[in-house]
């Protein structure tokens, strides 16, 4: 027994088979479980656990500890490991892996340093298994202790070193096949026990410069610790960033945790490995001050808290190297790489970044850029890359990229370009094909159109297939038509709902939008009303059989192309209420052209053209109060300079009048000062509702004033049968007009008409005569009789999200499966989405929540009630003094500071979100406190999947995997929605971007089509036209005539 004791021992794991196996870790006393394996043996194995502890004990004392003032170290003895065998071999093996069980972890060591270890443990899998099939049948019970290894001598020890700790009178029962096999399982094991000294070689203070393994010393200063790969664990003292002449550090592929101490102002620094570790923070401001860092590696860090990309970089001007990839980076890229004139290789895939891509990418010398597989997606365009004239390798696949691709041809280091499963739209630049380096290229599921492009033999590996729509599945050209209409979708900058439709190499094939003739011609092209941005295209010209061409109330900018005068067929041409500019075009007498609305647009067309400019109000097209003169060279008359210069003074006259209104209602009035008082406008709008309209028309384009006496008919007098809904406001009736079409007035009580009454009943009509989208309720009138106030929407049949989420039951209708609450998801986010940034103006809803959602027949949803509607110009912000919404879905900075921006929207879609996937509302008094805040208890059982299972409305069976990644996908969503910080949540267009891709893959049956559209002129006028037409033809008079288009200039061309 002496000898088995010989090496000393500080810990036994003691392992003991009785009847079945069992097992027990011993550390400071020996275990009084064990059970005797016969009484002649119980004494003999109790006295020797007994002394192998003892023995542990007296080496504890002496073990050395070496505490360097930047890094803890222990070094305790090794363990020795017993093995006792009872039953025959070939149950051994039968259940060899309850040998996986048995660890060797240091509790003594523990108890001193928590902070430092070495995490190879030396499980007893890599001996059991071998004992069971290595030790002879007819061995009964065999005592085997591990030789007193260290780390680094594991791979040096010999047979021989076996042999001499096991006792003799066992050791003649072991064969040297046995000895090698353990010695052979114990090789793969660095670190057999905790003695993370002994793997550093730090074993005295004295000389850490010379004879530390991984630490590099000038001057007696630290300036290289190297740890890296040798799987060390804990946490880094906070004081590392003291070591003021620190030049590399380098701790990756350990397993070090808890938060990364700050490295600020380390000004020597330069280089920073910390990859492959399991970090959970870096502190804000960590990488201030590193005006030497060339490299910082923090990829695979995935136990990191959310944190941003650290935009303390800026000072670092000689940074090369940047690796964070899947390390939960969130936010936003931020725009200094124009401070980075030595940057090569950009790597920060795998994370959740979101927003566009940095502006200062242009120009920089970045070779390799990986931005890939962001879990919400980065979005935008890509067009900075035209200017990235350095790059080697780029990645940026799985992301929300929209828009063409650039042309990349000055890129000619490009060797892989890796684009796919982005929303890419468009035409693939010919220029694609002419990169005398590429070699890989990606572009497969995106929604490109246009010619399949050919490359090169050069380029060996080409993806272009998935949900692309080129015109043909072979490269070659596509049809004429099809190509100009593509070139003016290009001009349009490619919007999403032409990319969908305009798919294969047929104009006439379903095209939305698009009307042709029977002989397969382009007759008419209508965008009326569609939101378009960018410019009318010239490639509209190549439209020869074009007749008819709408591109009113959209936000067009620029010039009308010359080119479209040559149109040999057209006859209609409407380009009002957009923002052209310019000079206009002289068209022949034949087209009836309409510019009304456009402020900017420029010089009344010449009478050459084939006739006077008219208009259907009887005004010249003067919008720039000149005219070109008389042809033939005559001299402009001294009245007609007379004209101008009372004209012009007028017109400062009036500027200075509005202004001065302006002035008083900006800073004479406190409230809601954007939509303007209630007291005044309600008397405007009073005066507009006096008369007895009782055969008004209605009209998509525009709301109009509408009597009592009609609404009174069309509800049934306000019926108690009629009544749809009741709030705060007052109650919702059901009406019918005299035409058919079926209404939903919302009329206000008059005993809570106060001031904040009749500011949201101003600002429904405000908001909604300027904003018109197809996922936003119509407001078709309004009201005015004495006290009474009354609110005319379009009639949505299935009520509200409201009722359908949380009373499906008590209504006796049936649950909405998860493909309904996607898609209305959907519609709400793109209503929203329309809102914020894609109406003319910004606008906040303020009041986003199931009973403001309303759904039409299909199930389709439209945001309603505008009454807290706030204006806010693009990229401001507005602070509120006075609280507006419902608590439970309103954001935390809102609540707190009263700070408004579009992110207060975002959190109360997230919390939509959760409601329609908990089916639970967002506070629920009926429900313990700590289940009725939906946010709070959304958020505790994301830990798992399970949970999340759990946790969704019992009205869903998700039985189809499809259906529960789906789930998975729009949890996710609505968390980052919810994040507390506001610039952690996406906007509106990436939500529309993920809930999209969803839909898309179910293409549901009540998904009508919405972007279709065929010319419908006539019944699709604008407002202004509509007002024009009704004034025309019943001589009535709307509120808008003096107040929503006052000083527009409606004219409308006949030449």
């Amino acid at each position: 027994m002496a000898q088995l004791l010989s090496p000393p021992s500080s810990s036994v794991l003691d392992v003991a088979l009785v009847d079945d196996f069992y097992f027990s870790l011993l550390f400071d006393e020996p275990s009084t479980d064990i059970l005797p394996v016969s009484d002649a043996k119980y004494a003999e194995e109790l006295q020797f656990q007994e002394a192998l502890v003892s023995s542990a004990e007296a080496t504890r004392n002496q073990t050395t500890i070496v505490t360097p003032s930047f890094f803890l170290i222990s070094s305790p003895s090794p363990p020795s490991i017993i093995i006792n065998v009872q039953k025959p071999v070939e149950e051994i093996g039968q259940s060899s892996e309850i040998f996986c069980e048995i660890c060797t972890e240091r509790k003594p060591t523990d108890e001193i340093f928590p902070n430092a270890s070495c995490t190879h443990s030396y499980c007893s899998d890599c001996i059991g298994r071998h004992v069971a099939s290595k030790i002879g049948e007819s061995s009964a019970v065999a005592v085997v202790a591990c030789p007193g290894l260290d780390c680094r001598g594991a791979h040096e020890l010999e047979i021989e070193s076996c042999r001499s700790i096991l006792a003799k009178e066992i050791v003649e029962k072991w064969d040297e096949a046995l000895c090698e096999a353990l010695l052979m399982e114990c090789e793969k094991f660095y670190c057999p026990f905790n003695d993370c000294s002994a793997v550093l070689g730090w074993l005295s203070i004295a000389d850490y410069c010379s004879a530390w393994d991984g630490i590099k010393c000038s001057s007696g200063k630290v300036t290289v610790i190297n740890l890296r790969d040798m799987s060390l664990i804990g946490t880094l003292p906070s004081d590392l960033g003291t070591l003021s002449q620190l030049t590399t550090l380098s701790l990756q592929g350990n397993h070090f945790k808890g938060s990364f101490p700050s490295m600020a102002n380390l000004s020597l620094l330069q280089s920073i490995y910390l990859d492959g570790n399991s970090f959970t923070s870096i502190p804000s401001g960590c990488f201030q001050g590193l005006t030497n860092l060339q490299t910082l590696s923090i990829s695979t860090n995935i136990n990191l808290a959310p944190w941003s990309f650290p935009a303390e970089l800026v000072g670092s001007s000689r940074l090369v190297t940047l690796y964070a990839k899947s390390c939960n980076m969130f936010g936003t890229i931020p725009d200094i790489f124009g401070s980075f004139s030595n940057l090569q290789d950009v790597r920060l895939s795998y994370n959740n970044l979101t927003g566009v891509l940095p502006l200062s990418f242009a120009g920089s010398g970045i070779r390799n850029l990986w931005l890939n597989n962001q879990q919400m997606g980065l979005s935008g365009t890509i067009e900075v890359l035209a200017n990235m004239t350095s790059l080697y390798q780029l990645w940026l696949h799985k992301n929300m990229f929209t828009g063409p691709i650039p042309d990349l041809s000055n890129s000619d280091t490009l060797f892989d370009l890796q684009l796919g499963d982005n929303l890419l739209m468009g035409i693939v630049p010919d220029s694609l094909s002419s990169i005398p380096s590429l070699k890989n290229i990606t572009l497969a599921n995106n929604t490109l159109q246009g010619p399949m492009p050919l490359f090169p033999k050069s380029v060996t590996n080409v993806e272009l297939d998935g949900t692309n729509s080129f015109c043909k599945s072979t490269p070659g050209p596509c049809d004429t038509q099809v190509m100009a209409l593509l070139e003016v979708a290009g001009d349009l900058g490619y919007p999403t709902v032409l990319a969908k439709s305009w798919k294969n190499n047929n104009a006439c094939s379903d095209w939305s939008f698009v009307v042709c003739d029977s002989d397969g011609n382009v007759i008419i092209v209508n965008f009326q009303r569609l939101g378009f941005l960018g410019k009318i295209s010239s490639g509209f010209a190549n439209l020869t059989s074009l007749k008819k061409l709408y591109l009113d109330d959209n936000g067009l900018t620029g010039s009308i192309p010359s080119s479209l005068t040559l149109l040999p067929q057209l006859q209609v041409l409407d380009v009002s209420n957009n923002n052209l500019t310019g000079d206009i075009p002289s068209f022949p007498p034949r087209v009836k052209f309409t510019t009304t609305g456009n402020l900017l647009l420029g010089k009344t067309p010449s009478s050459e053209s084939g006739g006077s400019s008219g208009s259907g109000s009887g005004s010249s097209n003067s919008t720039d109060g000149s005219s070109n003169g008389t042809r033939n060279g005559n001299r402009v008359s001294a009245g007609m300079i007379a004209g101008i210069v009372i004209a012009v003074i007028i017109f400062v006259l009036f500027v200075l009048f509005v202004s001065y209104k302006c002035f008083v209602k900006k800073f004479g009035r406190v409230e809601n000062h954007e939509i303007g008082k209630a007291s005044s406008m309600d008397s405007e709008l009073q005066s507009q509702n006096s008369g007895d309209h009782n055969d008004f028309p209605l009209f998509e384009g525009g709301n109009v004033a509408i009597s009592m006496q009609v609404l009174r008919q069309a509800t049934n007098n306000f019926s108690e049968d009629n009544i749809l809904g009741r709030g705060s406001f007052g109650v919702v009736y059901k009406g019918e007009l005299d035409n058919g079409t079926k209404i939903a007035a919302k009329r206000m009580e008059s005993n809570a008409m106060g001031t904040k009454r009749l500011n949201e009943f101003q600002a429904e009509i405000a908001v909604l005569t300027k904003v018109r989208h197809k996922n936003l309720v119509s407001l078709l009138g309004y009201c005015i009789n004495g006290h009474e106030r009354l609110l005319v929407y379009e009639y949505m049949a299935q009520g509200t999200l409201n009722q359908h989420l949380f009373d499906w039951q008590k209504n006796g209708i049936s649950p909405l499966t998860w493909k309904q609450r996607v898609t209305i998801a959907l519609d709400v986010a793109r209503g929203v989405e329309y809102l914020h940034s894609l109406a003319q103006q910004s606008f906040i809803h303020r009041d986003l929540k199931p009973s403001n959602i309303l759904l039409d027949d299909l199930m389709r949803a439209k945001v309603a009630d505008f009454g807290l509607v706030k204006h806010v110009p693009h990229g401001r912000n507005s602070f509120e003094t006075r609280l507006a919404g419902t608590f439970g879905y309103l954001a935390p900075e809102y609540a707190e500071t009263g700070r408004v921006t579009t992110k207060v929207d975002v959190y109360a879609f997230g919390v939509v979100l959760m409601e329609i996937i908990t089916g639970r509302k967002a506070v629920d008094d009926t429900v313990p406190d700590e289940r009725s805040h939906l946010v709070t208890w959304f958020s505790s059982v994301l830990n798992n999947k399970e949970n999340i299972l759990m946790a969704i409305d019992e009205a869903l069976d998700p039985d189809e995997e499809t259906m529960v990644e789906s789930i998975y996908k729009v949890v996710e969503l609505a968390r980052h929605c919810t994040a507390r910080n506001p610039y952690l949540r996406p906007d509106m267009g990436h939500v529309v971007n993920i809930l999209g891709s969803l839909v898309e893959q179910w293409k549901p049956s009540c998904q009508e089509d919405d972007e279709k559209m065929v010319s419908r002129h006539e019944r699709n006028m604008s407002l202004p036209q509509a007002l024009e037409r009704w004034q025309t033809d019943k001589g009535t008079f709307t509120m808008f005539d003096d107040i929503s288009f006052r000083g527009v200039h409606q004219t409308t061309h006949t030449t």
